[in-house]
């Protein structure tokens, strides 16, 4: 598990954006609701949940520097 500050990486958070399977489900609607991943994967949520608060990533921290 990693603590402290993600290095963010351009090419993942480009491809994700672009990425065909989330257009199709976002114009198809297939979106489920906030909170559901403890219904469809708990253990990737549990994960993602404890990651999410041990780690900061670097554009929050820019963010509340130049605030």
């Amino acid at each position: 598990m990693k603590f402290g500050v993600r290095k963010p990486s351009l090419r993942k958070s480009f491809a994700a954006r672009t990425s065909v399977k989330r257009m199709v489900r976002h114009n198809l609607g297939l979106k489920a609701p906030r909170g559901a991943g403890w219904v469809t994967n708990p253990k990737r949520a549990a994960y993602n949940r404890v990651y999410s608060r041990s780690t900061v990533s670097i554009w929050t921290l820019l963010a509340k520097l130049l605030k």
